[in-house]
């Protein structure tokens, strides 16, 4: 069987996989193991035992449940809503100062967090009801959740940059320090359509005494804005901890955890449950996201083996096409997967295959994997099928529809695809800090 027809056979399976209802991780890992059987035979299965290994004993990937726990924890003990209080306390009394605190509460707690659905959740548990008792139009309220929660997998650390690193052999740093620039110009643009908005219909945001927030004083402002700016620097000096070369990704995980802890205890919010149910939760979501990575893996692998990748770059050698349409067109790809799955399996199946084709057409590795992170953030909330907004249907109030997520996410998403064509259009955005501090 030809690497072309094989092709259709895999997505063919995999999209009547998941029509069915098919967990996404078995799907991937059973269609990969089964098309090869038909395939090689036996020798199939030589694949999984080193697919495992690689899976599971990857010291980079083990970044992934200490950034998931340390997120957990410091959500659960309250500091999140703490975050919130002091994003509210610095912006003070503006029209639609809640949706804009919001954005970057949300976007930090999801960088906590670093996965798209547990961002979400997390964020829209903590904002979403205050919005909306104070009058906030209801598409605003779950389009700023919505973009807010969605960028913690553009903020540093981020489990899907992590993966991209571990799968292309890329430096994680890097990564982490050529998303920042795109992440500030993502939130700097989401805060000025909310303020504009906001200025061109009052209605969608009250400004009203009775609804607005209430500004502590004495004690609890000097606590609300320690608490806040606490958390704040714990982000921060576990993203400089690796950019300063002091910890690894894992090392800095395991250091953000211990020092959740510590904030916690510190601002007495610890209870010997904390830690339980934040393990719990970690160990929920690590275990399925693991089951999901080691499917894609399979699937990915098997296909790498079967010649993929030389079956793209000849394909786009032969259009004799300009380079950068060649990138546009695998924009569009994951664009379109999006509809179907979640982040982690687009950058599993993805990167190994283009990136290489993009470094071959002489584009920068960084820049391009910063471009998927981008373009994942926008797939998973398209409708109809984006995961991240069936995340926040699950967790939304009673008479929110799909409908009504559909028309909150739109012009925020036009937003965010402005950037991905900004920094398509402008590399130097991605690159020019991973190059300057780390040469």
């Amino acid at each position: 069987m030809g690497i072309e027809m094989l092709t259709l056979v895999l997505l063919g399976c995999i999209l009547t996989a998941f029509v069915l209802g098919a967990q996404v991780g078995l799907a991937l890992g059973g269609i990969a193991m089964g098309v090869g059987y038909l395939t090689w035979g036996e020798s199939m299965f030589n694949i999984i035992p080193t697919t495992v290994e690689s899976t599971f004993f990857n010291f980079i990937l083990l970044a992934i449940p200490l950034y998931i726990y340390m997120g957990q924890i410091l959500t659960r003990s309250g500091i999140g809503d703490a975050m919130f209080n002091a994003s509210q306390l610095l912006i003070g009394r503006l029209r639609g100062s809640l949706a804009i605190s919001v954005i970057g509460v949300c976007s930090m707690i999801g960088a906590m967090v670093g996965i798209i659905g547990a961002g979400i959740m997390t964020s829209s548990s903590i904002a979403l009801k205050p919005m909306l008792e104070r009058g906030y139009d209801k598409k605003l309220a779950l389009g700023v959740i919505m973009a807010g929660g969605s960028l913690g997998i553009l903020i540093p650390p981020s489990i899907p940059m992590i993966m991209f690193a571990s799968a292309t052999q890329n430096s994680v740093g890097k990564m982490f320090l050529g998303a920042m620039i795109p992440a500030l110009i993502t939130i700097v643009l989401l805060i000025a359509y909310v303020v504009i908005s906001c200025k061109m219909r009052p209605e969608r945001a009250p400004l009203d005494s009775d609804n607005d927030i209430e500004i502590p004083k004495g004690y609890e402002m000097f606590k609300t804005i320690r608490d806040g700016a606490s958390s704040f620097a714990l982000i921060v000096i576990v993203l400089g901890s690796i950019i300063a070369g002091i910890a690894t990704p894992t090392e800095s995980g395991a250091l953000g955890v211990v020092g959740a802890i510590l904030l916690s205890i510190l601002f007495k919010r610890f209870k010997p449950e904390l830690l339980i149910r934040s393990g719990m939760q970690t160990a929920m979501l690590v275990s399925v996201a693991m089951w999901i990575i080691l499917g894609a893996s399979v699937f990915s692998n098997f296909h790498l083996l079967m010649g993929i990748q030389g079956m793209v770059s000849g394909f786009t050698r032969d259009l004799d096409l300009p380079p950068i349409v060649i990138i546009m067109m695998f924009q569009v790809i994951m664009l379109l997967l999006g509809f179907i799955i979640d982040e982690f399996i687009i950058v599993l199946m993805c990167a190994p295959i283009f990136t290489p084709v993009a470094v071959s057409l002489g584009y920068d590795p960084i820049w391009f994997g910063v471009l998927m992170i981008l373009n994942i953030v926008i797939a998973v909330q398209t409708p109809p099928y984006g995961f991240a907004l069936f995340y926040l249907k699950g967790i939304a109030p009673k008479g929110v529809t799909m409908m009504d997520l559909y028309k909150s996410v739109t012009p925020f998403i036009l937003v965010q695809f402005t950037v991905l064509v900004i920094c398509m259009l402008f590399p130097e955005l991605v690159t020019w800090l991973p190059n300057k501090v780390m040469n």
